[in-house]
């Protein structure tokens, strides 16, 4: 199997160009970013990731429409417009977690479809306010759509259920199960993100997050199957910051860097 990493573009200030060559010097494999809709910037982004030698996830998070029909056909556009750059795989923060099934279904068929056609893997996040916000709700989609694939990010469970998932270890390895690609952020009963995993404080958090992906990292190794990981410690808000000052209490790169290595490590013998 191979394991592959990637940095968030979510939260960056430099310029496209300095930001890819911190990536590349870090060890990354690509970025995981959205793309803006002018051509000339977008290909102009496009380029630079190539000349870094950096891979692209394309990221949809636009889930915006709280009109069904609406939100359909936007996100078939927005698909089709990442889908056109030829990414190595697309993450949707897919739906809205007021729709019902019957409203969120068709964007899952969607875009099976549209991945099928271009042959581009489509991973669905587990993210608040979406479809999969909730371990039972998402338990749902899973058992009725054999061909779902997920992009783990279970901090957020961790923050809608106020708890690190204890009582709810069926739906939790069922969604390890179908687990494609990793957001590797570190959550806990109240928030989706501590303040810096480095901290002993969130040794239980840490070890609970650990041991989820290894469980995903088993499933890859056992089925020879890449798995990508994207490690999204985010900015301000997901940071916390001083009162007053608005100013990061931790480095949000750094940050990532060290998930990074921390997992590189760890999986090294995989």
């Amino acid at each position: 199997m191979a394991i592959k990493f990637y940095a968030p573009l979510w939260g960056n200030t430099l310029p496209f160009e300095a930001f890819c060559k911190n990536v590349k010097e870090a060890g990354y494999d690509g970025v995981e970013m959205d793309l803006p809709w002018e051509n000339k910037q977008k290909d102009g982004l496009l380029d630079i990731l190539k000349d870094h030698g950096l891979e692209l996830i394309g990221q949809y998070f636009q889930s915006f429409e709280t009109n069904p029909k609406a939100h359909l056909d936007s996100y078939e556009k927005y698909l089709n417009h990442l889908i056109a750059a030829a990414p190595i795989l697309i993450n949707c923060q897919t739906g809205k977690d007021f729709f019902d099934f019957q409203d969120n279904l068709p964007l899952f068929k969607l875009a099976d479809r549209l991945s099928k056609e271009s042959g581009i893997p489509i991973t669905h996040e587990t993210h608040r306010g979406k479809c999969l916000f909730a371990a039972p709700i998402a338990k749902k989609y899973l058992e009725n759509l054999s061909e779902l694939r997920i992009c783990l990010d279970i901090s957020h469970w961790c923050n809608v259920h106020e708890s690190l998932l204890e009582d709810q270890e069926d739906v939790v390895n069922l969604a390890i199960s179908r687990t494609d690609h990793i957001h590797s952020r570190i959550g806990h009963a109240e928030g989706p993100q501590v303040n810096d995993p480095r901290a002993p404080e969130w040794k239980d958090a840490l070890s609970a997050h650990l041991n989820w992906w290894d469980k995903v990292v088993q499933r890859h190794k056992e089925q020879n199957t890449t798995l990508t990981i994207n490690t999204e410690f985010g900015p301000l808000p997901y940071m916390p910051s001083i009162p007053f000052t608005e100013m990061p209490i931790a480095n949000q790169w750094d940050i990532n860097v060290y998930m990074m290595n921390l997992l590189k490590e760890r999986y090294s013998q995989h």
